[in-house]
């Protein structure tokens, strides 16, 4: 879940006449049509298993790479948003909303991509901070908010991919200042958007791409040897998320509700 999300979540946004339809999961398995049946929303598809038999099952006691979707996937609410409440209060917020609002329109529209209309959102609430500042108050998000907002089911999904010694990791497009914390305390590898800082101070834009989309794969095979691995297994929710799904032996979309 990424930019996206304010015109799926936000009244502001949700009052503007220039409706955006959403993309059906089936982009999920285009990538596989060969293998693989009519996908259905919050269902669970199986690349390359027609014998009836679950793939766990299958390859029990194999090497398993699991890759989770952070915001709206294993978290019930987006935490860029959730963050920036936090950082900069409900009143900041929804003024730079305010602001932000032709930028949102231009995106809607198409004529501004994912990633220059967030970084225009990044600079808007961060430009100017000092990082030092800014890593506290992650540590503090991941520390007192963050745990508030895991979804129970994937939690309970978690665990028994932990005894089943999997390897975990979540792939995200939010800051990995906030998404990595919790990711080292509850041991999964983090794969996320890098904020770019200058004589210590946070200047809005991004350090390289934003991990969305392709980006998502490319930091996936940058990160591991997925020859390693018997079984890879992916979670998302929205169409930043499609060429992280087509990656996987073993999809699941929006499996445990929708952000």
């Amino acid at each position: 879940m990424d930019i996206e999300f304010l015109f799926d979540n936000l009244c502001l946004v949700r009052a503007w006449p220039l409706a955006r339809s959403r993309e059906t999961p089936q982009w999920i398995f285009q990538a596989a049509k060969s293998t693989l049946t009519k996908p259905m929303k919050g269902s669970t598809k199986t690349a390359g298993n027609d014998n009836g038999t679950s793939t766990n099952q299958q390859i029990a006691g194999a090497s398993r790479l699991v890759l989770f979707d952070f915001d709206g996937t294993l978290t019930t609410k987006d935490t860029l948003i959730e963050f920036v409440n936090f950082y900069r209060g409900r009143k900041h917020f929804l003024l730079g909303m305010l602001m932000l609002a032709p930028i949102m329109a231009l995106y809607a529209l198409k004529l501004l991509p994912n990633w220059k209309a967030k970084q225009f959102f990044l600079s808007r609430y961060f430009r100017g901070e000092k990082i030092e500042t800014f890593n506290l108050r992650c540590l503090d998000f991941s520390a007192k908010i963050l745990p508030t907002l895991i979804r129970t089911q994937a939690w309970e999904a978690i665990e028994v991919y932990r005894k089943e010694n999997a390897t975990l990791a979540v792939v995200s497009a939010s800051a990995e200042n906030w998404v990595k914390p919790w990711c080292d305390q509850n041991g999964f590898h983090c794969l996320a958007t890098k904020l770019e800082v200058k004589s210590g101070l946070i200047t809005g834009k991004m350090l390289g791409r934003n991990c969305y989309g392709d980006e998502k794969v490319c930091r996936i095979r940058e990160h591991f040897n997925l020859s390693d691995y018997d079984e890879i297994v992916a979670y998302g929710d929205s169409r930043g998320d499609k060429e992280m799904l087509a990656l996987a032996h073993k999809r699941h979309y929006r499996v445990w509700g929708k952000g």
